[in-house]
């Protein structure tokens, strides 16, 4: 490049135009010649791969074997739906390095499971395989290490079991909230858990009774809950 450099300069103090055309297309050339090369780099396959000795990875910053000591932990989260945009968030890898870890990277984000903070380690459209399938190869490989928050957020709220009491609420009423509020909990649409948090609000004040129900009080809870877990996307937005 200099060497190219001092043979243009060399030829711009020609007042020979042509001379001066030359040296354009020399820089022309070298310019599209470093851009094939930086596309090249650019474009080489992904690596990204999950061992017995821990996370192949290539990304800016790291392109190297994390072994699983330098892990204390790895989270498989659903980003939450955002207010604008039409793009479905794809789930994230979230990494927390282990104590002396020799990972140097910013960690911008928080886990969702401890609030530690973390790096996204990345987007899981990215590679090939299912978000489940490279959940399985983690929690084989990874053992305790590895958290499915999605799998924990849905097991919070499935099945509930609610004591019988006298003039608790409705339960087919009670059955259908819940199941709103669950399906709109693992969806990626906003507007759809926007509407399960409304209908449960709404309805909260105006729960029929029945003779023999749901215990009022475990259901008041319980809805608070759900209601909060689909408010989150709200919260982290002002946060943010």
């Amino acid at each position: 490049m200099s060497l190219a450099f001092g043979v243009f300069m060399l030829l711009c103090g020609r007042t020979d135009s042509a001379f001066r055309a030359i040296g354009t297309l020399i820089i022309g050339g070298l310019s599209l010649l470093m851009g094939g090369i930086l596309a090249f780099y650019g474009l080489r396959p992904f690596r990204f791969h999950i061992g017995t000795e821990g996370l192949t990875v290539r990304l800016p910053g790291i392109d190297r074997l994390l072994p699983w000591a330098e892990i204390d932990a790895v989270v498989l989260d659903q980003p939450l739906p955002v207010l604008t945009g039409r793009k479905t968030p794809s789930p994230v890898l979230l990494l927390v390095p282990a104590s002396g870890s020799a990972l140097d990277r910013p960690l911008t984000q928080r886990s969702p499971v401890d609030d530690r903070p973390c790096l996204v380690l990345l987007e899981l459209q990215d590679v090939r395989d299912s978000p489940d399938e490279v959940g399985a190869a983690l929690a084989r490989f990874g053992g305790s290490r590895f958290t499915d928050f999605r799998q924990l957020i849905r097991q919070h709220f499935d099945s509930p079991d609610f004591t019988m009491a006298l003039r608790g609420y409705d339960p087919a009423r009670v059955n259908h909230l819940i199941r709103q509020g669950q399906e709109a909990l693992v969806s990626d649409v906003m507007l759809k858990r926007f509407g399960a948090k409304a209908e449960i609000e709404q309805a909260r004040n105006s729960l029929p009774a029945a003779m023999h129900g749901y215990d009022r009080m475990q259901v008041d809870a319980f809805l608070d809950d759900l209601s909060a877990a689909l408010a989150r996307w709200d919260d982290d937005k002002r946060d943010g």
